[in-house]
C-alpha cells in the first residue's frame, strides 16, 4: 500500500489516496500503521475517496481503530495532498466528512499549498446533541466531578464531541492520568475530547487536548474551534483568537452572526511510503 505521511502543527496521520488505492479493513490497518514501534506512527489513518456530493470525501480513523467523524488538521493536509499530488488544480475546494460537507480556501507558496483556511461549520451547543449528559440545555462552566477531583467544563462539538476545561497550569497538567476519565465518563455518551485551556489574554489561549482514541495529541483542529467558541461563551476571550498548541498555532474565528467557524493553518507533507499491510 501506497502511502503519504502528512501533518497538522504535529497532528500526525497516514494519508491513502483511495482513488488508486484500497483499503479492505480500515479499522485494522488504523492500528498497525499508527503504531510507532511497528507501524509508520501516527494518531490515526485517513482515506482520501470520491464524492457524489463533494470534490473528495476524507474517511478517517484514529489510532485505536475507532471511526472518526471530523478531524480540522487531518482535513487540511487533505486539501493540500489533492492539491500538490495533482489531484485537483482548485484553490476553494469541499471535503465530504462524516459531520458534513466542509468548504476550503487552499493557499499557495511557490505552487504548493502553504496554509488551508477551513469553514468548520456550526458550534453544537446543545448537550444532547453534543452528547452530553445534563440537566441544562446547554453545557457552559457547568461541574464535573473526575475521578474524585472537581472541574468545570463548557460542551461544544465541532463534528466530535469536546470539553473544554480551563486551569491555570498547563504545561504541568498531568494529562495521561486526568484525560482517561475525561474520556471515559458517564456523562459523554460517545466518549469526549477533553481540551485543558489556560486564557493568556483576550485574543490568545493555550491547550493541550486529551483525543478519545488516540490519547494526548500535539494537536486538535475540532478542539480549537470548540476552545475558540467556549472561550467566547464564557467572555475570556473575543471571537477571533489563536489557539497555541503543543504542535504549533491556529488562527480561529468564529462568525457569531452566520454562526460559522472559521479555522486557518498549515499542512505539511513528512514523507511518501510503502508499506506491505
Amino acid at each position: 500500500m501506497k502511502f503519504t505521511k502528512m501533518h497538522g502543527i504535529g497532528n500526525d496521520y497516514v494519508y491513502v489516496n483511495c482513488l488508486t488505492e484500497t483499503v479492505d479493513d480500515p479499522c485494522e490497518t488504523a492500528r498497525f500503521i499508527s503504531d510507532r514501534h511497528f507501524g509508520v506512527g501516527s494518531d490515526g489513518l485517513i482515506l482520501i475517496k470520491p464524492s457524489d456530493k463533494a470534490d473528495f470525501m476524507m474517511d478517517m480513523y484514529n489510532s485505536d481503530g475507532s471511526q472518526g467523524a471530523m478531524c480540522g488538521n487531518g482535513i487540511r493536509c487533505v486539501a493540500k495532498y489533492v492539491y500538490d499530488y495533482g489531484l485537483t488544480d482548485k484553490t476553494q475546494i469541499a471535503i465530504e466528512t462524516k459531520s458534513g460537507i466542509k468548504y476550503l480556501d487552499l493557499t499557495l507558496s511557490e505552487g504548493l499549498v502553504s496554509t488551508v483556511r477551513v469553514n468548520m461549520g456550526a458550534p453544537e451547543l446543545k448537550a444532547r446533541r453534543i452528547p452530553i449528559i445534563s440537566d441544562h440545555d446547554n453545557v457552559v462552566d457547568e461541574p464535573i466531578e473526575v475521578d474524585g477531583q472537581m472541574y468545570r467544563m463548557t460542551g461544544v462539538s465541532m463534528g466530535n464531541p469536546h470539553a473544554v476545561v480551563y486551569t491555570e497550569d498547563v504545561a504541568g497538567l498531568e494529562i495521561e492520568k486526568i484525560g482517561p476519565g475525561f474520556e471515559n465518563h458517564a456523562r459523554f455518551p460517545d466518549r469526549i475530547n477533553t481540551e485543558f485551556v489556560r486564557v493568556l489574554d483576550r485574543d490568545t489561549v493555550e491547550m493541550r487536548v486529551w483525543e478519545r482514541g488516540s490519547g494526548e495529541t500535539l494537536a486538535c483542529g475540532t478542539g480549537a474551534c470548540a476552545v475558540a467558541v467556549a472561550s467566547a461563551l464564557n467572555g475570556y476571550t473575543g471571537d477571533e483568537v489563536t489557539v497555541k498548541l503543543l504542535g504549533g498555532d491556529l488562527t480561529i474565528r468564529w462568525d457569531r452572526e452566520a454562526n460559522q467557524v472559521y479555522m486557518t493553518g498549515p499542512a505539511t507533507v513528512v514523507f511518501d511510503g510503502e508499506i506491505e499491510i
